[in-house]
């Protein structure tokens, strides 16, 4: 049985992206009726119509809509492909893809993605960010990613290291009773207003089973799915928190409290397999550069 080629593919991304066959044909550069026989190829290998034609353009049937994840996936691998082979032969520039929690996107990030460019200022770094940890780790799974930084997903048997914990930090607003202290447990917030997570943010899940294992479940007063955003609320005077202390910025205006007994969220650098010499050289980067507390916090939190 033959299969679609990856040309074929890339005529029907086309056509999709575009709306229509002549549109897709002009941005491809190939005449109308070669685009076109290449489309019809594509549907008898596949052994059903893809694209409905109308005089208004070319539409997905319900068969290309199932078709057209896989082709996407088939493209984004060849392209994959492709750039680690010349990698391999010596090529000076190439592409990483790099998958991170937000919090890691945040805090951990900028020292290890500044001594990458450093070192291979021609390695261009694509950065996927996720909130929900599930999905995190199916950009590893589903090869979205070619090495991932964040909690290590549960069962992973692919090639891991340890970066250290994240550690996780109460805040409250200016003026707030508690900025007197240094320290709080986390059970003394128990009747407090806080600032939470969505329900589907990664760090929802860890506050909830902090808080849990403290004996109370937190009153969210208001929800964000931006991890940024959860330490300008409290400034604003909504609520206290938990955070991961990598995320503040030395601007932060209310009180940052150590909690007691300390609370920390490990995290790991890791690929799916062996990796290519380029990915292996990015995970030692990132073993040495990692900066899981910021400077202007350390000394208060050691």
């Amino acid at each position: 049985m033959s299969a679609a080629t990856l040309r074929q593919l890339e005529y029907l991304l086309a056509v999709v992206e575009t709306g229509s066959i002549t549109d897709a044909a002009a941005h491809l550069r190939v005449s109308q009726p070669t685009l076109s026989q290449q489309l019809k190829s594509l549907e008898r290998t596949v052994g059903t119509s893809l694209l409905e034609r109308t005089p208004r353009g070319a539409h997905l049937t319900p068969a290309g809509r199932a078709f057209l994840p896989g082709a996407r996936h088939a493209l984004s691998g060849a392209e994959r492909a492709t750039g680690a082979a010349r990698a391999v032969a010596g090529m000076v520039h190439g592409e990483l893809h790099l998958a991170a929690v937000l919090s890691v996107a945040l805090g951990v990030l900028p020292s290890v993605l500044a001594a990458w460019h450093r070192q291979h200022p021609h390695i261009d770094v694509v950065l996927h960010e996720y909130a929900n940890l599930d999905s995190f780790a199916r950009a590893m799974t589903d090869a979205t990613a070619d090495v991932a930084i964040g909690p290590l997903p549960e069962g992973w048997d692919g090639p891991h290291h340890p970066l250290g914990a994240e550690e996780f930090v109460a805040l409250a607003p200016p003026g707030d009773p508690l900025a007197k202290r240094k320290t709080v447990r986390l059970a003394e917030l128990s009747d407090r207003r806080w600032v939470q997570y969505g329900s589907s943010h990664g760090l929802a899940q860890s506050v909830e089973q902090l808080c849990a294992e403290a004996g109370f479940t937190p009153h969210a007063a208001i929800r964000s799915t931006q991890t940024a955003a959860v330490p300008r609320l409290v400034a604003a005077g909504l609520g206290v928190a938990l955070v991961p202390a990598n995320i503040l910025t030395p601007d932060f205006p209310g009180t940052v409290l150590r909690l007691t007994p300390r609370r920390r969220r490990p995290l790991a650098v890791f690929t799916r397999t062996a990796p290519h010499p380029l990915i292996a050289e990015f995970v030692t980067t990132a073993r040495h550069h990692a900066c899981l507390m910021p400077e202007h916090l350390a000394g208060q939190l050691s």
